[in-house]
C-alpha cells in the first residue's frame, strides 16, 4: 500500500481497530479519524512525508491501545490522552513531540506499557513515572532534570533522554551520545546476544542472556544495550530465543541463541578509541521453521543502522542465508570519531507478526564482533605500516627519480584537474586575463582563504568574480580539487554559481557569478557606511534562503554535502537581496561509507556546533546548528561573537537562552526596525534559531523541517535548553581548544595584510574565508579573541 491515507476512513464509524503498520503510505493522517469514536486500538506507524500535527482522538475515551510510533509528528502531546481512562498501551516513540509531558498521564490507573522515546519532550522527568511499576521509555529527549541518578530507574529507561545542560548531566548515560565516563582505550568488543559467555576463534564473548526487554538499559564495561517495545497481542513475549533443533549448518555456538524484540535494539560500544573499525553482526533465523507447516510461512524484516546509517535494509534472516537455521554474519567498516559505536536494530512494521505464535517477530541478533583496523600498538593501519614499509624498501629508487618526477609533476597536475567531469565551462588564461586588466590590484575585491578574488568582465559583458589559487600552496591545490569536483554538480538559486574555470601553468582559477551587494555579515553589522537597510521581509526572504540551499546540499543534491562554515560572511547577497551561500572549500562530500565525517577541525568560533568543536563529530546537524546562530544574527543586526550586553555573556546566544526563560525574546529584534515587523514571525525564527542551536545535535532539525517551519506549513517550539553548568563546561571546552590558533592568527596580522583586508571590504566580493576586518574590525576581532581567552582564565579561577 502506498499514498496518502485516504479521508474516507472517517466513514468507518463501527470500526473498532484500525491497524496501518508495514505499509508505504504517506501522512497526515486524516482529520476524519476523529469520527472513529468506537476506537479501541490504533496502530498507524512509519508513516512518509512531512511532519504533520498530532491528530485529534478527543473522543476515543474507551481506546486501550494506541500506537502512532515514527508518523514524524511534531506537537505537544494532548492533555486529553490523560482521559483515555481504559489504556494499557501507549507508544509514540520516533516522533518529533515537544513541550513536557501532561500531569494528566498521571490518572492512566491501567497503563502497563509507556514508550516515548525519541522525541523532543522538555522538563522535568515527573516523580511518579519513576515510583511508577509501569514499563516506561523516556529515552533520547531532551529533559532537564529528574531524580534519576542513573539510566535505568526501575523499569524506566532513560539513556540519553537529557540535554546537555541538565542537572543530571554529571551522568553519562543520560547525557546525548553518551560519552565516555573514563578512558577511551578499548579497541574491540565480542557480544553472545541473548547467550552465555563463550569462546570463539581465540576471543572472549561476553554474556548478554537477560531476558528483561520493554524498556529496559543495561550497561557493562565495554558495552550496553537498550531495549524497548511490547509484541503486538503477547505483553509477555520473550526478549531471548533459543534454537532447540541442531543447526542445518556447522555453525558457531552463538547462533544457538539470539537476542529479539518487537520494536528497537540498540548497543553501544563504550570508550573506543578513535578510528576505523570492522563490525561483524552474526545472525540465524532460530524461530521458525523450514518444514510444510504453519510454522514455516513466517517472514521476519527489519532495519539495521550503524552510527545512524541504515546498512541492511527490509532485512529477512531467512532469506539471506537461504533458509532458517543457517548462521550468516555481514561485514561493515565504519569510523569511531567519538568515543561510542551505535548498532541500531528497529522493526518498521513489515513481515508477520504471529507466525508460529503472537510475539515472534521484529529483529534478532546473534552476536557482535567488533575489531580495530588500526595496529592497537600505534594506532596505524595494517595499510598504513604496510606502506611505511615499502616506503623504506624503495626510498633509494625514489631518490634516483626525483628530479624526473618533478618535472613530470605539473604535467600531470595539469591532466588531472582538465580531466575532471565538469559541468561548467573551461575558460583560457587569456580570457581571464582580458576580463581582470591582467589581475590589475584596482580589480581586486577580497582575499580569500588560499588566494585572492578580482571582479571582471568577459567579452560578452558578463561581471564575474575570480577567485585566484596560490598554486605554491599544496593545501590550495586540494581545496581547489575538492571545491570545483562538487560545486560544479550543484545548481540551486540560493548557492553561489560557479561559471567554470581556468588552470593553465601554475593558474589554478575559479570563475564565479558575481554578487553585488557582498556579503551578509557587511550588511548586518559591517561599518556604518556599509551597512544596508533591511527590512523585516527581506531578513525573513535571506534566512529561508539560506535554509533552502543547505537543504538541498544535504538532502536534494546528489553530492549529499557538508559546509562545515556556515557564518554570516559566507552568505552573498545579490542585487535583489537575495542570499547565496558561498565557499565550498571547506566543505567534504558525506561519503557513503562514513557518517561520522572524520576530517580536520574547519569551521569559526561561534558558529561551530560543541559536538564538532570539541570532538571532531561532524554531521548535516553541525550545519543546523550554525544555521541558527546566522538567524540570531539576522533577528537581532548583531554579530554572535562581538555583541555581549553583560560581562557575563559569551555569545548573542547566551543572551538569547536568557530572553528565552524571562520570556522576552523579542528583545533581540534589531532597534532599526522599530515596530516595522511581524511579532509572530520573529518569535517563529526566535524560536526556530534556539532549536538549530540546541547543543545536542540529535534534537535539531533537519533543514528541510526548518524550510517548513519558516514557511509557516508546520509549527515551531524551540526546546528549552538551560543555562546550566555543563553548557557552560561545552562552551568553554570547545573555545580552549582553538583559542590558541586564533590568537596566532590575530598576532601574525603584518600591517600590509591589514590593509590588504580593508580593501576587500569596500568591494562587492568577499570570499567566505574573511571575517570582517578592516583595520578596526581586525581590532576589535583581536581584543574579542583576548575577551574569550580571559573568560577561559576566569572560568578556571573561579
Amino acid at each position: 500500500m502506498s499514498g496518502r491515507i485516504p479521508d474516507f476512513i472517517g466513514n468507518w464509524t463501527k470500526l473498532d481497530r484500525l491497524d496501518m503498520q508495514g505499509t508505504s503510505m504517506e501522512g497526515p493522517i486524516p482529520a476524519t479519524i476523529s469520527e472513529l469514536k468506537n476506537l479501541t486500538s490504533l496502530r498507524i506507524t512509519d508513516l512518509r512525508g512531512r511532519s504533520m500535527r498530532f491528530p485529534n482522538l478527543e473522543d476515543m475515551t474507551g481506546m486501550r491501545e494506541l500506537i502512532l510510533r515514527n508518523c514524524s509528528i511534531i506537537d505537544p502531546i494532548p492533555s486529553y490522552v490523560g482521559d483515555m481512562n481504559r489504556l494499557k498501551t501507549l507508544d509514540l516513540s520516533f516522533n518529533m513531540l515537544n513541550g513536557e509531558i501532561p500531569s494528566r498521564l498521571q490518572g492512566l490507573a491501567e497503563l502497563d506499557f509507556l514508550f516515548l522515546s525519541h522525541n523532543f519532550l522538555t522538563g522535568e522527568v515527573p516523580g511518579w513515572m519513576l515510583d511508577s511499576r509501569d514499563n516506561v521509555d523516556l529515552s533520547y529527549n531532551n529533559f532537564t532534570r529528574s531524580r534519576a541518578a542513573g539510566c535505568q530507574f526501575s523499569n524506566v529507561n532513560l539513556v540519553a533522554s537529557h540535554s546537555t545542560s541538565s542537572s543530571n548531566s554529571n551522568s553519562w548515560c543520560l547525557q546525548p551520545d553518551l560519552p565516555c565516563p573514563g578512558n577511551a582505550n578499548h579497541h574491540s568488543l565480542f557480544i553472545n546476544c541473548g547467550g552465555r559467555r563463550m569462546r570463539f576463534e581465540g576471543n572472549d564473548y561476553e554474556e548478554n542472556s537477560s531476558d528483561e526487554g520493554p524498556s529496559h538499559f543495561e550497561s557493562y564495561d565495554r558495552w550496553a544495550y537498550s531495549s524497548t517495545g511490547t509484541y503486538v497481542g503477547n505483553d509477555r513475549g520473550k526478549f531471548t530465543a533459543a534454537n532447540d533443533t541442531p543447526m542445518i549448518s556447522t555453525a558457531a555456538e552463538f547462533y544457538q541463541t539470539a537476542r529479539v524484540s518487537p520494536s528497537s535494539l540498540k548497543y553501544y560500544g563504550l570508550c573506543l578509541r578513535r578510528g576505523s573499525y570492522r563490525v561483524r553482526l552474526h545472525f540465524a533465523e532460530i524461530m521458525y521453521s523450514n518444514n510444510a507447516t504453519f510454522s514455516s510461512l513466517g517472514r521476519r524484516i527489519f532495519d539495521v543502522a550503524i552510527q545512524g546509517k541504515v546498512v541492511l535494509a527490509d532485512f529477512d534472516i531467512a532469506k539471506e542465508a537461504n533458509g532458517v537455521r543457517r548462521g550468516i554474519y555481514r561485514d561493515f567498516d565504519v569510523n569511531v570519531n567519538g568515543t561510542t559505536l551505535e548498532i541500531h536494530l528497529y522493526w518498521t512494521g513489515k513481515g508477520t507478526t504471529a507466525i508460529p505464535d503472537r510475539g515472534v517477530y521484529g529483529p534478532l541478533i546473534s552476536a557482535i564482533a567488533v575489531t580495530p583496523n588500526f595496529d592497537v600498538s600505534t594506532g596505524l593501519s595494517v595499510g598504513a605500516i604496510v606502506g611505511i614499509v615499502i616506503s623504506s624498501c624503495v626510498l633509494l629508487l625514489l631518490v634516483s627519480v626525483v628530479f624526473w618526477r618533478y618535472l613530470r609533476r605539473k604535467a600531470d597536475e595539469d591532466n588531472e584537474l582538465r580531466g575532471l567531469d565538469l559541468q561548467t565551462g573551461y575558460f583560457t588564461l587569456r580570457q581571464i586575463k582580458a576580463a581582470t586588466n591582467n589581475f590589475d590590484s584596482a580589480n581586486k575585491i577580497g582575499e580569500g582563504g588560499f588566494g585572492p578574488v578580482y571582479k571582471g568582465v568577459l567579452h560578452d559583458g558578463t561581471v564575474i568574480a575570480v577567485k585566484q589559487l596560490s598554486s605554491k600552496s599544496k593545501q590550495g591545490n586540494r581545496e581547489f580539487v575538492n571545491e570545483i569536483g562538487m560545486i560544479s554538480a550543484l545548481q540551486h538559486p540560493n548557492l553561489v554559481k560557479l561559471h567554470g574555470c581556468c588552470i593553465e601553468g601554475n593558474q589554478l582559477l575559479l570563475i564565479y557569478e558575481y554578487l553585488e551587494n557582498n556579503c551578509l555579515a557587511r550588511a548586518l553589522f559591517g561599518r556604518d557606511e556599509q551597512r544596508l537597510n533591511i527590512d523585516w521581509k527581506t531578513r525573513r526572504k535571506i534566512c529561508l534562503g539560506i535554509a533552502r540551499g543547505l537543504a538541498y546540499l544535504h538532502e536534494e543534491s546528489r553530492l549529499k554535502i557538508v559546509h562545515r562554515d556556515i557564518k554570516a560572511t559566507n552568505v552573498l547577497l545579490d542585487k535583489d537581496l537575495n542570499a547565496k551561500i558561498s565557499d565550498f572549500g571547506l566543505a567534504k562530500l558525506d561519503e557513503e561509507e562514513n557518517t561520522h565525517i572524520s576530517t580536520r577541525i574547519a569551521g569559526t568560533v561561534g558558529y561551530m556546533a560543541p559536538e564538532y568543536a570539541m570532538r571532531g563529530y561532524l554531521t548535516d546537524k553541525a550545519d543546523v546548528y550554525s544555521f541558527g546562530i546566522v538567524a540570531l544574527e539576522i533577528v537581532s543586526g548583531k554579530s554572535n561573537t562581538n555583541y555581549r550586553p553583560k560581562e557575563e555573556f559569551v555569545y548573542l546566544l547566551d543572551w538569547a537562552y536568557v530572553l528565552q526563560e524571562q520570556g522576552n525574546l523579542l528583545e533581540l529584534v534589531d532597534p532599526i526596525l522599530g515596530s516595522n515587523y511581524s511579532e509572530e514571525e520573529a518569535l517563529r525564527m526566535l524560536n526556530l534559531a534556539l532549536l538549530c542551536a540546541n547543543p545536542s545535535p540529535t534534537l535539531r532539525p533537519s533543514m528541510s523541517s526548518v524550510v517548513s517551519m519558516l514557511e509557516g506549513k508546520i509549527p515551531v517550539q524551540a526546546p528549552i535548553v538551560k543555562r546550566g553548568t555543563m553548557n557552560d563546561e561545552m562552551r568553554f571546552k570547545a573555545l580552549e581548544m582553538i583559542s590558541q590558533d586564533s590568537q596566532t592568527r590575530v598576532s601574525t596580522l603584518s600591517q600590509d595584510s591589514r590593509e590588504q583586508r580593508r580593501v576587500s571590504m569596500d568591494g562587492p566580493w568577499i570570499d567566505s574565508s574573511v571575517s570582517l576586518s578592516s583595520r578596526d574590525e581586525t581590532r576589535d576581532h583581536s581584543s574579542s579573541t583576548g575577551g574569550y581567552i580571559q573568560l577561559i582564565q576566569r572560568k578556571r579561577r573561579s
